[in-house]
């Protein structure tokens, strides 16, 4: 590819993400202007460290780099809180959680099915925005990105199993949250 071809395709593709990556990165911190400075950060990551690289890899290099800058924004956040003797934030203490959470789910819904439901997209953001940081990311990398298990757990940076955890924990959250009781079930999770 030529090199104002691969540049085009670049600012094509930071094109098309721009708009779901600040919606991420606007659910994970909750204030606009941190989420705009992690989306352009990501993006200069990606341009200055990737730009070379075959255009079909960079979906997964940018979601990497802009999980990351979102992880930083957490731990940096975590740390603040903890030198002002503040509460730790919900995110970071999951394994405390109930061990019916653990239990399978005897339905396997359809996710997409599950967001068509709901009334409108501000509803499906409130309900995202309620979730713990890990299961907003599984949730949003493998139903609002389409990503597989595989890549999702290499951008969250833990196994698959833990992958999957945090999505059901997401989707029971987002099932209660959006009053969803009659969706088909589908084996699509």
């Amino acid at each position: 590819m030529k090199t104002g071809t691969h540049e085009q395709a670049m600012e094509r593709f930071l094109a098309e993400v721009e708009r779901r990556a600040f919606f991420t990165a606007r659910l994970a911190t909750r204030h606009e202007q941190d989420a705009m400075d992690i989306v352009q950060d990501a993006m200069l990551s990606l341009v200055r460290s990737y730009a070379n690289r075959p255009c079909e890899e960079w979906p997964a290099l940018f979601n990497r780099i802009l999980h990351n800058r979102m992880m930083d924004w957490h731990r940096q956040q975590s740390r603040q809180r903890r030198w002002m003797f503040w509460e730790r934030p919900d995110w970071d203490d999951e394994e405390s959680a109930d061990w019916t959470d653990q239990l399978a789910n005897p339905r396997d819904e359809n996710p997409a099915r599950l967001l068509e439901h709901a009334r409108d997209m501000e509803t499906v953001k409130t309900a995202l925005e309620q979730l713990p940081f890990r299961q907003q990311q599984a949730f949003l990398l493998r139903i609002w990105e389409g990503l597989d298990i595989a890549a999702t757990a290499q951008i969250m940076q833990c196994s698959e199993g833990s992958v999957k955890t945090h999505l059901f924990r997401a989707l029971a959250s987002m099932r209660k949250a959006l009053g969803d009781q009659n969706v088909s079930s589908a084996k699509s999770v």
